[in-house]
């Protein structure tokens, strides 16, 4: 089995924890930091970095040298065990460029910045095991100009103001992939949703932005009825002054463009789906990438479960619909593996959803949700693959589905 990214992140390398300090400055795009990681290795350590001067690397308190080149940073030390590595290092941050998906990571805005990582944006800013199934915590530290707010994944612990910045710390304490881990920085008022919820805005889009995530807090009282309990302690949802071309998803965050309020909610399918992920690839993260349906077919899904329970379509007719479009694509996709140039191509996305309708039909609705929570519950903050999710499917089932899973995952052909 070829992984999908070889170039990305060592399978003999896992980084239990990081704790990054970022100062950036918002006029001129630099970003001076200092990254500590505990990492495990029994051999050399390779991590992700992008185009950075570096300043300094330390194993253990103690100066290493190094190679960093082609966005590998390579140590010349050989771990034995656990060894904490510290990374200074400076410059303007740039996307990591890719083949298939444009550029990917770190992006100035026209006045702050933001964080794209998936699938491998994230050595952009810092340095990393980049592989999707290494998950650890993190400590985040965000110092930037006052008037700038600045957003990152977990808890926000600290917020001290000196001169003209302001330092906020943010802990990640529920394991987190490197593609996940996010800083927003902008000047953004906060709106209070519910305990725990808030949206950060532009004032200009306050008025639409209230109105256009208002029902969020039902939304995740609906998932949480369906999926089981809300994984993480917050939630934070930033809205750019910028246009996205689509939204982005973070761990116990969502991330949209300006065009995508419009004060009618209209994009509130993306709201759905944005917030499911949160259980469906943060929570219960991808073990490989091969398996992005498990992520994506999921949130698709969610889309059209709020629908039916917020009084619009329901899900069945989303399903009649979304198969008679994918009957007229190419039939030369198999969703279960569909290649890396093809991850996010729109039919995993959709034929995910549709799979897991299929399997609704055939459990009927009180196994299938057990399956979701049984699901969500069972791989918390772990990784899982297609195999567990069959496997566990299979438990509620007294007819074997492997056939219907071949069909629907494994054929290239819309059962």
């Amino acid at each position: 089995m070829t992984a999908y990214l070889p170039q990305h992140g060592d399978p003999a390398c896992r980084v239990e924890h990081y704790d990054l300090e970022l100062d950036y400055k918002p006029l001129t795009g630099r970003l001076a930091a200092r990254a500590r990681l505990w990492v495990h290795a029994e051999g050399p350590i390779a991590l992700d970095l992008g185009r950075f001067t570096i300043g300094k690397v330390l194993v253990d308190g103690k100066p290493t040298r190094y190679t960093h080149s082609n966005g590998k940073l390579r140590l010349r030390h050989r771990g034995r065990g656990r060894s904490v590595v510290e990374v200074r290092y400076s410059g303007l941050p740039q996307p990591i460029r890719t083949r298939h998906w444009g550029d990917l990571g770190w992006e100035q805005l026209t006045d702050g910045a933001l964080v794209a990582g998936q699938p491998i944006g994230a050595p952009s800013w810092f340095p990393c095991n980049d592989l999707v199934g290494d998950k650890a915590t993190y400590r985040i530290s965000v110092t930037t100009a006052s008037p700038y707010t600045a957003v990152a994944n977990g808890v926000l612990v600290d917020s001290r103001t000196g001169g003209s910045t302001t330092t906020r710390v943010y802990e990640q304490a529920e394991p987190m992939a490197a593609y996940l881990a996010s800083v927003q920085i902008g000047q953004y008022e906060r709106l209070p949703l519910a305990l725990g919820q808030d949206v950060l805005v532009p004032a200009r889009l306050r008025r639409a932005a209230a109105h256009d995530f208002g029902r969020q807090p039902q939304m995740i009282a609906l998932f949480e009825e369906l999926f089981g309990p809300y994984p993480f302690r917050e939630y934070h949802v930033v809205v750019t002054d910028d246009e996205l071309e689509v939204p982005v998803e973070a761990q116990g965050l969502s991330v949209f463009g300006a065009n995508h309020v419009d004060g009618r909610r209209g994009f509130e399918r993306l709201v759905a789906h944005e917030l499911a992920h949160q259980w469906f690839g943060n929570s219960v993260g991808l073990a490989e990438w091969r398996d992005i349906w498990l992520n994506e077919g999921f949130a698709c899904y969610a889309e059209w479960l709020w629908s039916e329970h917020s009084g619009g379509v329901p899900a069945a007719v989303h399903a009649e619909r979304t198969r008679a479009r994918l009957a007229r694509l190419p039939q030369d996709l198999r969703i279960g593996d569909p290649g890396v140039a093809d991850m996010f191509d729109d039919r995993v996305y959709k034929r995910g959803a549709l799979t897991l309708h299929a399997l609704r039909e055939r459990l009927g609705d009180q196994a299938f949700f057990t399956v979701l929570r049984d699901w969500t519950r069972d791989h918390r903050h772990a990784t899982a693959t297609t195999a567990d999710f069959v496997a566990l499917a299979q438990w509620h089932s007294v007819a074997p589905l492997q056939p219907f899973f071949d069909a629907w995952l494994s054929q290239p052909r819309l059962p």
